[in-house]
């Protein structure tokens, strides 16, 4: 049991609108259906929120078709001038997936500052100390409080080199060998993985090295359900500051609920700067504007299976929604058993963004490939260097195989001077499409950027062009239209006014399936013969809906069984579509851009 004799108020951060929800939904919620809560929070006192960065910036625009900088603004406004507004960027990648050059970090972080953030909580996901000084400087050339971040996570294998209390401690030793400024420290362990005797010791530690006046910050997932004896073990050791969520966007694999935590402490000499009182409030407001939206189980739910496969909850939540749309969450346990293996190999980095996707995309392939048959970009980049060191040595036989499959050689240089110059890329795109080329602009077209992907599906192109892909959680809405209303693909138009802003979207609307559509697995491509010619129709390798992002053939071209023929996007990567005999392409039923699935043939093959 804790206790201290000199009273002491913990700080809070209220994560239920960024953390939370990513955590639950992916980040994939309106504006419109969060202001409420936001505005009864403030009332209620609340001074210090998380409100952007991570997926909560990319999901706006790649999903919901709002603008994350608009976004941050209204926030803004609706908190008042006086509350601290937290961003969570992600060092050399910052608010993006790929590696960034220093030049859009420093625009990254003028905007930020400019549409309302206070606070930058910077971490690597590879714990480089070199990767969060060289990021971190740009934050403090903002203006904003700088927190530095110690990504923390238990290893699903056993190590006494890292993430263990010493390991921790002397990343905050090196730091402060460093000419940088950082304002604060974080304990970062996104999926609430690390146990409550490592969080005592590390924050003990830490306190004993860090100068006075440098707060101290605990942030954790409930996930595996041990995220309120961390923080309490946590604040024995030293915490100042923790963050805390709200029903029903708390626990799970969100954070903890603050009257949850304010229960802990009672007769402890601690308490909270929150009124637990006031949740109620808040949390009826969540129910009543979340009430269209579903609540998956697998990320309301908690999990303690998480402990041998460290997934932070904000990444837990969209790849389940991801998988659920490809109609593969069949498959959710057998990548969760894949997960030791590919964190062993990778040297035990942490898993948070990217690192966290880089895992599981890796995992995802090992379940639905063969085991590093096929090797995810980002997880093979990480393996050879190109993100920074990771903190053990990864496996030579897979770095062998990354670099043979990848076509790149073993890195060991500066990722920030390596990586491509988004800005400039962005700035010719916008100009030969005749978009305004301000900066706000420029970054969300560079934020989408990912190597070898089609600028026709760039998310930012997109919002700005307004078509964006509008993906949402909600509840399934049973219509009572006949089956046979609609007989063909109809093209249509909806107009969508909100907050002053009007837009237009083409839809198309597909029929529903008949009774004789062509069953398909993940593994496979279904063939169906057409009655008035002998072809073949090509779909998806997926049973439920994803993007087609490649057409490699036209009509009239000629194929060979197993050729690669076009590609579609399942959880954030590419994934070939062969051709299942040879022949001549007779029909392409589908444009880069559309949904396909087992139903919806791609193209047809005319043996």
């Amino acid at each position: 049991m804790i206790f201290t004799e000199n009273k002491k108020e913990i700080r809070v951060m209220f994560t239920p609108f960024r953390d939370g929800l990513q955590s639950v939904f992916g980040g994939k919620t309106r504006l419109k259906d969060i202001l409420p809560a936001i505005e009864a929070s403030a009332a209620a006192g609340i001074r210090h929120f998380e409100f952007g960065g991570g997926a909560r910036f990319q999901a706006p625009f790649f999903y919901v078709g709002e603008d994350p900088f608009h976004c941050m603004s209204e926030i803004r406004k609706t908190v008042g001038p006086d509350a601290d507004l937290q961003i969570l960027t992600r060092s050399v990648s910052g608010v993006t997936l790929t590696t960034q050059r220093t030049s859009t970090l420093a625009l990254q972080a003028k905007l930020m500052q400019k549409h309302g953030t206070t606070i930058d909580r910077n971490f690597d996901f590879m714990n480089d100390v070199d990767n969060l000084v060289k990021t971190g400087r740009p934050i403090v050339d903002s203006g904003m409080h700088h927190q530095v971040c110690v990504a923390l996570m238990g290893l699903p294998f056993k190590s006494d080199q890292a993430h263990t209390p010493d390991f921790y401690i002397n990343i905050v030793r090196e730091l402060l060998k460093r000419d940088i400024q950082f304002d604060s420290v974080c304990l970062k362990d996104a999926s609430g993985t690390t146990s409550p005797s490592t969080c005592y010791e590390t924050a003990k530690g830490i306190k004993r090295i860090l100068p006075p006046e440098i707060p101290l910050v605990q942030h954790t997932h409930d996930t595996a359900s041990t995220a309120v004896a961390c923080y309490m073990a946590g604040i024995a050791g030293g915490v100042d500051s923790i963050d805390l969520a709200v029903r029903p966007l708390a626990s799970g694999t969100s954070q903890p609920d603050v009257r949850s935590m304010a229960h802990a402490l009672k007769g402890t000499g601690y308490s909270l700067d929150i009124d637990p009182d006031k949740m109620d409030e808040i949390e009826s407001l969540l129910n009543k504007s979340l009430s269209d939206y579903e609540f998956n189980p697998v990320t309301t739910s908690a999990d303690a299976r998480v402990v041998g496969f460290p997934m932070p909850g904000g990444a837990i939540g969209p790849n389940v929604h991801m998988m659920k749309s490809a109609g593969i969450l069949d498959k959710y346990s057998e990548v969760l058993a894949e997960f030791p293996e590919v964190v062993r190999a990778g040297g035990g980095w942490t898993s948070v963004t990217p690192g966290s996707q880089q895992y599981w995309l890796q995992a995802f392939n090992n379940v639905l490939h063969g085991r590093w048959e096929k090797i995810d970009a980002g997880y093979g980049k990480s393996i050879l260097g190109y993100f920074g060191r990771p903190p053990l040595p990864p496996d030579p036989e897979v770095i062998k195989i990354a670099a043979e499959k990848l076509e790149l050689p073993p890195f060991d240089g500066d990722p920030l001077e390596e990586a491509p110059d988004t800005l400039i890329e962005a700035e010719a795109t916008l100009k030969e499409r005749g978009i305004e080329v301000t900066d706000e602009n420029k970054f969300l077209v560079a934020a989408a950027i990912v190597p070898g992907k089609n600028m026709e599906l760039n998310e930012g192109i997109r919002l700005l062009e307004n078509r964006s892909k509008i993906t949402l959680p909600l509840k399934n809405e049973k219509s009572d239209a006949p089956a046979s209303a609609i007989t063909t693909p109809t093209k249509t138009s909806v107009t969508v006014s909100e907050g002053g802003n009007t837009r237009t979207y083409e839809v198309v609307i597909e029929p529903p399936p008949t009774t004789t559509a062509p069953a398909a697995t993940s593994n496979q491509t279904p063939p169906s013969v057409d009655s008035s010619r002998s072809a073949t129709d090509v779909f998806s390798p997926f049973e439920g809906n994803v993007e087609l992002v490649e057409v490699n053939v036209k009509i009239g071209d000629t194929v060979t069984q197993g050729q690669v023929v076009a590609a579609v996007e399942a959880m954030k990567a590419k994934h070939d579509v062969k051709a299942p005999c040879a022949g001549r392409i007779s029909a392409v039923h589908a444009s880069i851009g559309n949904e396909v699935s087992a139903g919806k043939p791609i193209l047809s093959i005319e043996a």
